[in-house]
């Protein structure tokens, strides 16, 4: 045992009674998930009140049974840690969601190993990280394209990565988007079905794909602006794909505006674009509905419009 591990005595209660240990220690302990209990008891971090080592993930628990669980500190994660300026849309000891300006890359990358979202959340996060998958780091459960504004939702342990990882996998979260889409979308009102894989032209952009080939992707778009050249549009997505909000509306002859790689205005709109300097795709995810994976409560947080998208608002207003 190191002198920096965490130690965590558990008293099962009569629900334990029969369970597998490593479900029954994941029920009492709901900051760890169940695939992290079952690495700490292969790696002989888990004991009964004796001492005796438990090393089976599957042996039966028994209620009122003591059992020690050894945790060790998180690793340190290889990202650098640095103070940026973050809006906080929400914070507990669980999660975090931060309403990310346009221009800030989610994850380190090539290109972009510093600046990004988790190096700052590192550095705001600092000492409340308890690890995810062992490693002090965010658990980011979804992405936002660099040049797209909004909220973004990451975990401060496994339990909550694990249990916002479900409701994206289930399709349950509230995403909704507002949009600039280029011209008069026909309905004004509607959906599209279409599925999303790499464009085979380009592997770094994503296209619509014929069934099968691709990933099941459903966005839903309702008119709230009509505007000079362009529309405001709501989009509430039913997937969560890669690009999928630009590739959708480029799909049916609406592309994003200022979208540099899905589409091109046309002018007078660009003249628009370029006497405003508006560079990036005008999409922002205004809203963000899911259920708290660790208390269950109901959160719902919705962030305004950037002002480079409410001044090209204005200005394109009829």
């Amino acid at each position: 045992m190191q002198g920096d591990d965490e130690i965590l005595a558990v008293v099962l209660d009569g629900g334990a009674s029969g369970l597998r240990l490593d479900r029954a220690l994941a029920e009492a302990l709901p900051r760890l998930s169940r695939e992290r209990v079952k690495a700490l008891i292969k790696d002989g971090r888990v004991s009964d009140a004796s001492g005796a080592v438990l090393r089976d993930p599957a042996a039966k628990a028994a209620a009122g049974a003591t059992i020690i669980v050894r945790l060790p500190a998180p690793a340190p994660a290889q990202t650098i840690a640095q103070d940026l300026n973050l809006a906080i849309a929400f914070e507990d000891e669980h999660l975090i969601v931060v309403d990310k300006p346009a221009g800030m890359v989610v994850h380190p990358a090539a290109g972009n190993f510093d600046g990004t979202l988790v190096n700052a959340l590192l550095h705001h996060c600092a000492g409340q990280l308890s690890g995810v998958g062992g490693v002090a780091r965010p658990g980011i459960v979804h992405r936002i394209d660099k040049d797209t504004s909004g909220l973004i939702v990451a975990a401060k342990h496994d339990a909550a990565h694990e249990g916002l990882a479900k409701q994206f996998a289930v399709h349950s979260i509230d995403r909704r988007y507002r949009a600039i889409a280029s011209g008069r979308p026909m309905p004004a009102n509607g959906t599209v079905d279409a599925a999303l894989g790499r464009s085979s032209s380009n592997r770094k952009k994503m296209a619509v794909v014929a069934e099968g080939r691709g990933k099941h992707a459903v966005t839903h778009y309702r008119t709230i602006e009509p505007l000079a050249g362009a529309t405001l549009i709501e989009c509430r997505l039913e997937t969560g794909r890669t690009h999928q909000v630009r590739v959708h509306l480029a799909h049916i002859g609406h592309p994003l505006v200022g979208d540099p790689v899905y589409g091109r205005a046309r002018k007078p709109l660009s003249d628009v674009l370029k006497a405003r300097g508006f560079a990036r795709q005008a999409l922002h995810a205004a809203h963000l509905g899911f259920i708290h994976p660790v208390t269950g409560s109901s959160i719902a947080l919705d962030s305004d419009l950037p002002a480079d998208m409410r001044g090209l608002i204005e200005e394109l207003r009829i």
